[in-house]
């Protein structure tokens, strides 16, 4: 599959984005006075580089508007913590609320961007991240249905590839889907993707040129103009 593009290679990395790396790169991306949902696993990891000039807004679907950095040492408090279980502190201003009303801010579009895991995103957009179909999982969609669709923007954080080497940017998706349509931005250790009704376009690339990632992914890749700073830079 050729590359459909004559533009310079997007490379902004000599090597792969590690997740913290990933993490301060989804949160420089994050417009100031946004109100932002963060998912279960990586996308923990952003608030803790979100910077206070942001004045970002995290929402927590287990019921809090205002949460900080994941707590660390004599910080945590039992008591405080995010959908994922893991200790986060609290910014002032931060407010509680019951588990209908913060379905209620999900639901009514009151948040701006939702970021979340993914198994799968297909080519338009569509999400699959709840159930693999795998032996002994457990299947729970929990609240990402309500984040996909509720959400004004949906970026996904994940590894472009599955531990067999497979992409997890697919044509189309092949696990139970959570949102159609609805992903608009894909962060991965390899490159930064945009994908929507036109397909996939490529942002940057991290440890491999445009025609190398192309070699990866089963689906054609458009590039978008080279404008972007080694992701690692403070």
């Amino acid at each position: 599959m050729s590359v459909q593009s004559n533009e310079k290679s997007l490379q902004t990395s000599a090597t792969p984005l590690g997740r913290d790396d990933l993490a301060r790169l989804v949160a420089r991306d994050i417009a100031p006075g946004s109100f932002v949902n963060l998912g279960i696993g990586q996308p923990t990891l952003v608030s803790n580089y979100l910077t206070e000039e942001q004045n970002i807004t995290l929402h927590t679907e287990n019921g809090m508007l205002g949460m900080g950095p994941e707590a660390k040492g004599g910080e945590i408090d039992e008591d405080l913590i995010n959908a994922g279980k893991i200790p986060v502190t609290e910014l002032p201003g931060a407010s509680y609320f019951h588990h209908a009303d913060s379905f209620a801010i999900m639901r009514g579009g009151h948040l701006d961007i939702c970021v979340l895991g993914a198994f799968q995103v297909s080519a338009t957009g569509d999400l699959a991240n709840w159930h693999t179909g795998a032996p002994g999982a457990i299947p729970a969609v929990g609240g990402a249905m309500d984040l996909a669709t509720g959400a004004k923007d949906v970026f996904v954080m994940m590894t472009l590839l599955t531990r067999d080497g497979a992409s997890k940017i697919v044509d189309a998706c092949t696990y139970p889907v959570t949102g159609v349509g609805c992903v608009t931005r894909v962060y991965t250790d390899k490159g930064v993707f945009l994908t929507g009704p036109d397909g996939v376009t490529v942002r940057e690339t991290f440890g491999c040129t445009l025609e190398e990632l192309q070699e990866l992914v089963p689906v054609p890749l458009k590039a978008a103009p080279a404008e972007r700073q080694d992701p690692r830079a403070s």
